[in-house]
């Protein structure tokens, strides 16, 4: 019988440990694919900061730098410098890059250096605690804003696929989600798109994924997924912001 389906060589064989309906093991499964496809796990190096994205060495079967938090864009430029011919790609949160790390993650793609970044957006902090994040909504209640968002004292969530998008050094920037089977296709066109224009050496690329988060939502996994699809994708549109091979 011939096999259709089967785990990514470059995922390890191992227990997830997130929570139920936490869309990292499906965006791990993509990363996992793209690795695959272009045939870069044996030179692939990954680079994770503090936040759910901390465990990426548990999952992939690749080298694996961990970065102080907010800092994985500027270890991972460090580490694309000294091992050029390195496959380099920096998995990293909402708290994570968008927040603390909010200069590095701008300067190395204004820098337009050859990295592709993967940014897991989920609106909250969600390995701390569920605090308010850069991209909480307006509204939305964390464990720091038990009343919701105040736009007017918090200001607006933050567009990062836009922000950045408007870099010359960006070469390419998308925003996706994987909370259907239409969404979670184009997911993986995006991520592949990133990967092959590090592969072809034509400098930074950037996919956002709309993630839920299930816990820290106080939500059940099939509520979180349809907030990803409604509420979440009504702000954070979805689509490819910067694509240099159409410009």
């Amino acid at each position: 019988m011939q096999q259709v389906f089967k785990r990514p060589a470059s995922l390890k064989d191992v227990q997830t440990h997130f929570c139920s309906g936490c869309h990292h093991g499906t965006i791990h499964r993509l990363v996992a694919e793209a690795i695959d496809k272009f045939a870069v796990q044996d030179k692939t190096i990954g680079v994770a900061s503090v936040g759910c994205s901390v465990f990426l060495y548990g999952y992939f079967d690749v080298d694996v730098v961990e970065a102080p938090h907010g800092r994985a864009s500027a270890v991972a430029t460090g580490v694309k410098r000294a091992k050029p011919e390195n496959f380099v790609f920096t998995y990293q949160g909402d708290g994570d890059l968008a927040a603390i790390g909010t200069a590095e993650i701008i300067h190395a793609a204004n820098r337009g250096e050859d990295l592709t970044v993967f940014f897991v957006n989920n609106t909250t902090y969600g390995m701390t605690g569920g605090q308010m994040a850069p991209t909480t909504l307006v509204g939305q209640k964390t464990s720091t804003s038990p009343y919701g968002r105040n736009k007017a004292k918090d200001g607006a969530p933050i567009r990062m696929a836009e922000l950045l998008a408007q870099l010359e050094g960006v070469a390419f920037s998308a925003r996706v989600a994987v909370n259907s089977p239409k969404n979670l296709m184009d997911a993986k066109k995006q991520i592949q798109k990133a990967f092959q224009y590090q592969v072809e050496g034509k400098g930074f690329s950037f996919v956002e994924v709309l993630s839920a988060c299930p816990t820290n939502w106080g939500m059940n996994p099939l509520a979180a997924n349809e907030r990803v699809g409604t509420e979440m994708s009504e702000y954070f549109k979805l689509g490819v912001y910067k694509n240099t091979a159409n410009l």
